[in-house]
Parts: structure tokens; C-alpha cells; sequence
């Protein structure tokens, strides 16, 4: 019966394990599927970040004192 105890006590976190594994997966696969779809898109998350400036720059100083 004592060898009975440690299983019981292992049982629950082998099967966390296996619910997070199986989670994993399951975003594995969708995150597959949806970069299968839009192969011909940008995959970057950010869209125009280095793009042309909109106009040249000028700096001008502090007047005044």
C-alpha cells in the first residue's frame, strides 16, 4: 500500500504536464496553419517601421533667453 501513496501524488502532475504539452501543440499547429495560409504576406508584426521620412528635417535652436 505505501507504493500505492507515490503514484497517486505523481498522477496529477504527469497529467498537467500532458494537458500543457498537448496546449503546445495545439498552438503549434494553428501557428502553422495560419503561416501556410498567408505565405505570401509580410510576416513582421510591424508594418512600414523604416519606411521613407515624411520630409527632410530642420533643427531649429531655442530663441530667447
Amino acid at each position: 500500500m505505501a507504493t500505492a501513496e507515490p503514484e497517486r501524488d505523481d498522477a496529477p502532475e504527469d497529467e498537467m504536464k500532458r494537458k500543457f504539452r498537448e496546449a503546445l501543440e495545439r498552438k503549434k499547429r494553428a501557428q502553422a496553419e495560419r503561416n501556410a495560409a498567408g505565405a505570401g504576406k509580410d510576416p513582421s508584426k510591424v508594418h512600414a517601421a523604416h519606411g521613407p521620412a515624411g520630409g527632410k528635417r530642420t533643427f531649429r535652436r531655442k530663441s530667447g533667453g
